[in-house]
């Protein structure tokens, strides 16, 4: 079974920790296992690249590398806030926002 997360693909986050602290984005891909987490235009790499079909140039490609999804926290309404779990009215078990209160979509 998979771990549940804080954070989903297309949330806005901002980096807590690290060389990036302070950078915010959205999230483009989440690798469960890893609990890593693809922002985009956040901590990017360049990668040397062999010519191909797609690239017949090569060279040298920028791209996201993964963070570890504990330096990462929800922006919500403009400020970062923990999340937590609830039941709304019908039962369905939703995200809020710890620190306003309301739910998250």
């Amino acid at each position: 079974m998979q771990k549940k997360l804080h954070i989903k693909v297309g949330d806005i986050v901002k980096v807590i920790s690290g060389e990036h602290r302070g950078q915010d984005g959205k999230v483009l891909s989440i690798d469960r296992n890893k609990e890593r987490v693809l922002v985009e235009s956040v901590n990017v790499v360049k990668r040397h690249t062999k010519p191909d079909a797609a690239n017949p140039q090569g060279g040298i490609v920028e791209k996201e590398a993964g963070l570890h999804i504990s330096n990462l926290m929800l922006v919500n309404n403009n400020e970062p806030t923990r999340i937590g779990r609830k039941k709304n009215k019908d039962g369905k078990l939703v995200r809020y926002a710890k620190k306003s209160g309301e739910e998250i979509k």
